[in-house]
């Protein structure tokens, strides 16, 4: 456990607060902040017991509701995120102000600036940009006619009557429709071809006109004035869509029922989005949040767990094939005396799979074969055994990450779960019971939070060290340490934030204790922080803070030799720089955790700070 003094060293010292995304204010596409403040407080006393001051200090944190429910750690004011949370409003809006912008620019009306915003992805500067380069080829292609064409009366009962191209009956030339191209059709065929298509899906928002020689567009006021209010709704909803589904910087939150869209503008680092519901996703491959891992890590991760291929290992480490039928059979007890299932019913020997009948004592008897022993001298069963060994290995490697994987899962789950009770009941029963305001409490649901985002970055890490190559054994070494820093630290801090505050929350603490609790979860807090961050940081850089195999080993032993005197350890400062240096002179640097000697001045990993 970190010592009180660790805890309020590393509450103090400057960090990174890249590593959370925040989504608590809506930020403008055109101005939008893509990288990453380093903000380095003034203020190194930590935490004193002083309320004002402690609130002053947790103030940097967001209060905003959403946010907390979300599940995600909130930073107000850090930094802009280069994506908005769109509700079906203010698509809409968007829709509307576009449109109204193309139409005015342009000199069209609002119906065929729908239909070119829609065929250019709703973006309104390559719309004016193609218009203004040529605007006979952006008229045919989205269906526009320039010059209306008049209709033959030649062969009309009546100048007052006019044929259907459809029904082929005559109708009254004020009930009849037509699109810009003028084939007149009657309102009745124009209502089921538009319920026709309205009813096949989204592709309604290219129909074209009914005449199979014209490519004229049928447009949205056309449409809306002749069908029922049922295919009304229905078409102006696909039109809500298109703006999504058409448009390269908008898409679909993934979540299970959720009806928000998130408008994206790329060309920054963050890729992971926080939508209103609380599920957080990778703009990229629209999985689930998994910085600092990479899309094809995730993806090559997420198809291995849904194949075959481990099934087949399995298969291949622990059965052998029938010799008669080939059917897979598996071994838990007893002797080597084996009968295949019915209908095969063969009766053979697991150790070298041939005919029962032809064993007994002369062999070995029932748990032992002299022939499989003579074939392994001889080295008939070298391919097979090594076939089977490569297959357990494989397995059990596999078994090893995807366990521990699952199992950040399936907490992470749990950590949210103890958020919604902590917002629920918990933090008013506090208030209560230590006449505390709510301010005040926010540091229980920051702990919370931080608990939920590290488990997830923690969840990630297992499947990025799956495909480590093998032969990169340093890396691999600086991987582990690093894990194992960041990996203890959280259970330290989930232990506290789970266990201790329902002894607050049950038994008789008094308001001084409570206090030495909140200083002691918020140090915690502050420590996994760092150590996440310097995870997450060494992630994205590729472990390029790894120099040789000697360095790594020295930091992993440091690292041993730390975990048995940490509870000893005090802070060192200077240059406004915090340092951690134990009993037995190492000091530990804040940028990559490598225990260094006390007579080095600089770090031996990362050659970044400097001890004075």
């Amino acid at each position: 456990m970190e010592s009180e003094e660790d805890m309020l060293d590393a509450r103090s010292a400057t960090s990174d607060d890249g590593f959370y995304p925040n989504n608590d204010d809506e930020c403008d596409s055109d101005r939008m902040s893509m990288g990453y403040r380093y903000e380095e407080e003034d203020d190194d006393d930590g935490m004193d017991g002083d309320e004002d001051a402690y609130e002053d200090d947790f103030l940097q944190y967001g209060s905003d509701e959403d946010a907390l429910h979300s599940g995600r750690p909130s930073y107000t004011g850090r930094q802009q995120l280069p994506y908005t949370v769109l509700t079906e409003e203010a698509i809409t809006e968007r829709q509307d102000a576009a449109i109204e912008s193309v139409a005015s620019v342009l000199s069209i009306s609002r119906a065929q600036a729908c239909l070119i915003l829609r065929k250019h992805e709703w973006c309104v500067s390559r719309v004016n940009e193609e218009w203004f380069a040529d605007e006979s080829r952006v008229r045919n292609c989205v269906g526009l006619i320039e010059k209306s064409i008049k209709p033959s009366m030649t062969g009309q009962r009546d100048i007052r009557e006019i044929k259907c191209g459809i029904c082929l009956e005559y109708h009254r030339i004020e009930t009849m429709q037509a699109c810009c191209c003028d084939h007149y059709f009657c309102q009745s065929c124009w209502r089921a071809y538009a319920h026709t298509a309205i009813c096949d899906g989204p592709g309604c928002l290219s129909l074209r006109c009914p005449n199979p020689d014209c490519n004229a567009a049928v447009g949205d006021e056309l449409i809306l004035k002749l069908v029922l209010e049922e295919d009304k709704r229905k078409y102006r909803h696909y039109i809500t869509r298109s703006y999504v589904e058409e448009n390269r910087r908008a898409k679909w939150c993934p979540a299970p029922g959720c009806e928000y869209a998130i408008e994206f503008t790329p060309g920054g680092d963050i890729q992971d989005v926080t939508c209103n519901c609380g599920h957080n996703f990778c703009w990229n491959c629209s999985e689930e949040a998994h910085r600092p891992v990479e899309c094809v890590t995730v993806e090559r991760w997420i198809l291995k767990n849904s194949a075959e291929s481990e099934n087949m290992n399995w298969i291949l480490a622990n059965s052998k094939p029938c010799p008669k039928c080939k059917r897979p059979i598996e071994k838990n007890l007893g002797c080597m005396h084996i009968t295949c299932t019915p209908p095969c019913k063969f009766e053979f020997c697991w150790l070298c799979l041939g005919a029962w009948s032809e064993h007994g004592e002369r062999t070995g008897g029932f748990y032992a074969c002299n022939r499989y022993e003579a074939e392994k001298k001889e080295g008939k069963h070298d391919e097979t055994e090594r076939r089977r060994e490569m297959a357990k290995n494989s397995l059990e490697r596999y078994t090893h990450y995807y366990e521990r994987w699952a199992s950040n899962e399936q907490s992470k789950a749990k950590a949210l779960s103890d958020l919604k009770q902590l917002q629920i009941t918990q933090l008013e029963k506090l208030s209560d019971k230590h006449s505390l305001p709510m301010s005040q409490l926010k540091f229980l649901v920051e702990a919370w939070l931080q608990i939920v985002e590290c488990r997830r970055v923690l969840k990630w890490t297992y499947a990025y060290g799956y495909y480590l190559p093998e032969n990169e054994a340093t890396k691999k070494q600086f991987f582990e340490y690093l894990q194992g820093q960041a990996e203890t630290a959280l259970e330290r801090l989930h232990q506290c934030a789970e266990k201790e505050v329902k002894a607050h929350l049950d038994g008789d603490a008094s308001n001084v204790t409570f206090t030495d609790f909140r200083t002691k979860l918020a140090g915690l807090t502050s420590v996994t922080k760092n150590y996440f961050q310097r995870l997450v940081d060494a992630f994205e850089n590729g472990l390029a803070e790894v120099k040789d195999s000697t360095a790594v080993n020295t930091t992993v032993q440091a690292s041993v030799k730390g975990k048995c005197s940490r509870s000893k350890a005090s802070s060192s400062r200077s240059n406004n720089a915090s340092r951690v240096v134990d009993d037995e002179g190492h000091w530990y640097c804040r940028h990559c955790t490598f225990a260094n000697t006390g007579c080095s001045t600089t770090c031996s990993m990362c050659h970044l700070e400097t001890m004075i």
